[in-house]
């Protein structure tokens, strides 16, 4: 494991990492043993003097949208969905904290007693005192996902970069890898292709409002060893979004 890195691409990151990247594993919940590791590789940013902030997900506990599928009313499986976040949010601070990196857990729902509110001032504050914070609760509203609760969060904190951590895949291809075996590794796509061709990278609301805003995203796998701080260190690991990426070739924007 890295411990410090000299020259650090950026000084404030929004890494947003899904419920599943908790759950080591286990089938579902949170493996504290899992949580060390991303807590560790968080500590390499954190004392390289980058901001970090970090919006988890809910899915190792369930997701509002598959509880709907089933019968529930939407709106009342996503509240459950934020819930979800909230437990991994306090695994992961306690996690980070014995890792020896001072963390502020801030929810959009109140839940007083084991989060602060999610206030943009105060979570700057945090941020400039070199504290890691994690926001949880998605956005506080329902039928928006927590990627989209990413976009925000990285856009009202003015990250340099939002870093996307994906389970068991590279980064981004131009089509399914796990259906299709042809499909091809993307090193490099422009937001306007990736919206134009389609790409899955994320929900469409949130990466249609990063690419209003031109934020660079980097997709990469979380299982790859020190990945989070060798990508901070310059490392081209995983797929980078951003303006001014080449095209796509016109065998790739076919398919």
């Amino acid at each position: 494991m890295t411990t410090a890195l000299e020259h650090p691409r950026w000084k404030r990151v929004l890494l947003k990492l899904s419920g599943e990247s908790l759950m080591g594993s286990q089938r579902a919940g949170v493996d504290m043993a899992q949580v060390a590791q991303v807590a560790e590789q968080v500590k390499v940013l954190h004392g390289s003097g980058v901001e970090v902030g970090i919006v988890v997900g809910g899915g190792n506990f369930l997701r509002g949208a598959s509880q709907a599928e089933l019968g529930m009313d939407r709106a009342t499986g996503d509240y459950m969905g934020m819930l979800a976040t909230i437990l991994n949010a306090l695994p992961l601070q306690d996690g980070l904290e014995k890792a020896g990196v001072p963390t502020r857990v801030m929810s959009a729902l109140p839940v007083h007693e084991i989060a602060e509110p999610y206030i943009r001032a105060k979570a700057m504050h945090h941020l400039q005192k070199h504290r890691v914070v994690v926001f949880a609760g998605g956005t506080g509203n329902p039928f928006f996902t927590t990627d989209t609760a990413a976009a925000l969060r990285a856009l009202e904190i003015g990250a340099d970069a939002l870093l996307m951590a994906k389970n068991g895949v590279r980064g981004v291809y131009d089509r399914d890898p796990r259906k299709h075996d042809d499909a091809v590794f993307l090193e490099q796509v422009s937001h306007q292709d990736a919206l134009v061709h389609g790409l899955k990278i994320m929900d469409a609301t949130a990466f249609a409002l990063l690419a209003e805003h031109d934020l660079p995203i980097h997709v990469f796998d979380m299982d790859a060893p020190d990945v989070i701080a060798k990508i901070a260190g310059g490392a081209n690991i995983g797929t980078v979004v951003q303006a001014g990426a080449p095209a796509l070739t016109p065998q790739e924007a076919a398919r």
